[in-house]
């Protein structure tokens, strides 16, 4: 995922918050929190925006 501002980071869909489908449009704005995970920056809770 880009950020506005920082790094790209990496997203796993079981961390995509809502229902139904967990997947993602792309250009789809969210919000997430930016967490450091074994292999580097990692977003958790993605919210739609």
């Amino acid at each position: 995922m880009e950020q506005e501002s920082g790094p790209d980071v990496f997203a796993h869909f079981s961390e995509i918050k809502g229902d139904g489908f967990k997947t993602l449009a792309e250009g789809q704005k969210v919000e997430f929190t930016v967490t450091q995970g074994q292999k580097g920056p990692q977003a958790e809770n993605i919210v739609a925006a």
